[in-house]
Formats: C-alpha cells, structure tokens, sequence
C-alpha cells in the first residue's frame, strides 16, 4: 500500500481543430467534449475526469485560443488563459497535418511565459509518413524549451497510453478530487446543451453560423425514470431560425433524434427531448445576455 495518491488538473492547449476533444474522449471513454470540425465550438472549460486506483488527472480543456471579434470571443480567450494559471501541466496540443502557423507562434509567445511545464503533443501522427515526423518535431524545439515532446493519434489511440503514465509520474500528491465514476465536472445541463448544439452545428452545416446558444430550461425525471428535458434553441435571424426548424419541422426533428441519442447513452435513461428555436438579435453582443446563456465566469 506504500505509494502515495497523485492527482493533478492539466489544461489542453491548441489552434481550433487539432483534436482536443477526440483526446479527451479517448482518455475519459465518453463522449463528453463536443465533437465538430469547425472552430470554436468548445466553449467552456469542459473537464474530463482520467481516475486510476493510485491518480486522478482532471483535464481542463480550454476554449480555441484566437484573436477575439467579439465580446464573446474576447471572454473566451480570457478563459483560455486563466486555466492556464492553476494547473500542474500543459499540454500544447498541435497537428502532424499542418505547418507550424501564426496561431501556433501566437499561442507559443504566451506558453514562453508560463511557470507550469509545457508538454507538445504532436497529434494525427497517422496522417503522415514516419519520417516526416522528426523535421515536425526539430521546428518546434527551436521554438522553445518543451518538458517533453509526444507524437500521438487520439483517433487511433496510439501513444496515447505512454501520454498518461508520462502525466500522472509529474502529478504531485493529492487527493481524489471527484468520485471515480464522475467524468466531468459540468452538470448535466451543460452536456446537454452542448450536444444539442453539436446537431445543429452538423446537420446545419455552413447555414448556420457559430451565433447559436441552447438553453437547457428544464431537466427532470418521471416516475418512470425517464428524463423530460425542455431546450431552446437561439439565434440571431429568423432566416435561421427557419433553416433549424426546416420543411415541416424536418430538420429539427433530425436535431432532436440525434441529440437524444447521445443523450440517452451519456445518462443511461431513456429521454424524452423537446426542442424550440427562439431569435435573440445579436445576442452574442449583449453582456447580459452571455451571463443568461452560462457563459459565465466559471470559478475553479
């Protein structure tokens, strides 16, 4: 029984797109980060909960880091870097497909500052030849000094293993923040929202922009044990309002199919989800209105 308990939290940094959330699904086995090819879809610290019988790592994962346009970019960007300041590692998280680019150099400028060891995680290694990995690796060394450097696939899982035994030997000593079936510290309402508008992001694609919020206003189970949640889907126009509801309601009800789904394997229950679409015009540049939809400065 000798060995001490670590625990830790450790932030996963990169451009939109290199793959924070496939990691993190990978490491927690939920998927618990919503998953999308555009940018920016991550907007809260969602953390996944990695538990061992002697470690538990708690991921932070932070909103892409970009130069804001707007006011609700300009309070993601601030979140971003104030996880920065209360973990134990970071991991610098870039991909094996893509040149080493101003984001990068943007987001290296900031980590040359930081007192926490800086790991680099070189993802998609299964996208390229082997030994176009080392030259990769050769750039990023000139850059600055990194604790370690990792090549990895979070798809396919490799090296993935040999990430974690390397994060939790750094962990210091600590205690077991969160029970070891908890994988994340949001509630429900959270995840919820989050996978709803995952759908929307997907089966909208390019016709809605990134300017939609879903507000969980209801949670709750029935006798039954079955779980009624009541959503809201807002945007800023009518015209898309009209592209989420579709021909008859068609590609709402899509939305709605797909997110139960999701919803029901994350919480185990059958769901019964029922959705609407609200306008809020411009409701990204009203403060008060970021507050009302959970962009709330969250207190880690």
């Amino acid at each position: 029984m000798g060995s001490e308990h670590k625990s830790g939290f450790v932030a996963i940094i990169g451009r939109p797109n290199v793959g924070k959330s496939t990691l993190l699904n990978r490491i927690v086995g939920q998927k618990i980060a919503i998953m999308s090819d555009k940018a920016q879809t991550t907007r809260n610290k969602i953390q996944g909960v990695y538990t061992t019988d002697n470690s538990q790592i708690v991921f932070i994962d932070t909103p892409g880091i970009h130069k804001p346009k707007h006011r609700l970019g300009d309070f993601m960007v601030e979140t971003a870097y104030s996880a920065l300041r209360e973990v134990d590692a970071t991991l610098f998280m870039v991909s094996a497909e893509q040149p080493r680019g101003r984001g990068d150099d943007f987001i290296i400028e900031r980590l040359k500052k930081s007192d926490t060891p800086v790991y680099l995680i070189i993802n998609k290694i299964d996208t390229i030849e082997p030994d176009d990995l080392l030259p990769i690796i050769d750039d990023y060394r000139a850059q600055m000094d990194f604790a370690e450097i990792i090549p990895i696939s979070a798809t396919e899982g490799n090296n993935v293993e040999n990430l974690l035994s390397i994060l939790e030997d750094k962990m210091p000593e600590g205690p077991q923040y969160f029970p070891e079936d908890q994988v994340t510290d949001h509630p429900e309402y959270f995840i919820v929202s989050e996978l709803v508008r995952e759908k929307v992001l997907l089966l909208t694609r390019e016709e809605v922009p990134h300017s939609v919020a879903v507000v969980v206003e209801d949670m709750r189970r029935d006798e039954y044990d079955k779980i009624h949640i009541q959503a809201t889907i807002i945007v800023e126009r009518s015209s898309q309002k009209g592209i989420i509801i579709g021909k008859g309601g068609k590609m709402l009800k899509d939305v709605g199919i797909k997110a139960r789904k999701d919803i029901e394997n994350l919480l185990g229950n059958k769901v019964y989800l029922e959705l609407w679409v609200k306008v809020q015009k411009n409701w990204r540049d009203k403060s008060t209105h970021l507050q009302d939809y959970g962009y709330r400065e969250m207190d880690y």
